[in-house]
């Protein structure tokens, strides 16, 4: 399971199952997928 964070989106590669687990447990840290973006930007 890979998850590249870049300026423009996110990229989540792996198998279908590992992608929706991975999805889940960063709902938990981030409310939409640009706070997500930003605070990787902020790094």
């Amino acid at each position: 399971m890979k998850c590249y964070v870049h300026d423009k989106g996110v990229v989540l590669v792996g198998k279908a199952w590992q992608v929706k687990i991975m999805l889940k447990q960063y709902q938990k840290h981030y409310k939409t997928m640009q706070e997500w973006v930003e605070s990787a930007a902020a790094r």
